[in-house]
């Protein structure tokens, strides 16, 4: 089953979804801000994603401004970004979507495309 998490109000998930429903693809849905994961969840998504640890968070919202991240973010140690990101969903990058092969921060429509035709 593929997961896709997202927050309803953010356009960049809405328009994942609309890809993701315009293809016919399966999915559970949930809302990041009430379905957090947690900091092994998020050590095991970094890992399988190959991105640097900066890819996951939301760097334009405002909670990531607010604790001023910008500047803390390259000192800290992946587990204690791991420990944020598991108590507050808004600081994770989104959409997020995970399948069995793949994990996806964020919206690109390409790799979207590629990992629906191998879903």
């Amino acid at each position: 089953m593929i997961a896709f998490y997202c927050y309803s109000r953010c356009s960049t998930c809405q328009k994942a979804k609309k890809l993701l429903d315009e293809h016919g693809v399966s999915y559970e849905m949930k809302d990041i801000s009430n379905h957090q994961l947690t900091k092994e969840d998020f050590r095991q998504l970094h890992k399988r994603s190959g991105l640097p640890l900066k890819r996951l968070f939301n760097t334009s919202g405002q909670l990531y401004r607010s604790l001023n991240l910008k500047d803390r973010l390259d000192t800290m140690t992946p587990d204690e970004a791991y420990e944020l990101l598991s108590q507050y969903g808004m600081l994770v990058k989104r959409p997020l979507l995970i399948t069995d092969q793949h994990v996806l921060f964020g919206f690109n429509e390409e790799e979207y495309k590629k990992v629906i035709q191998n879903a």
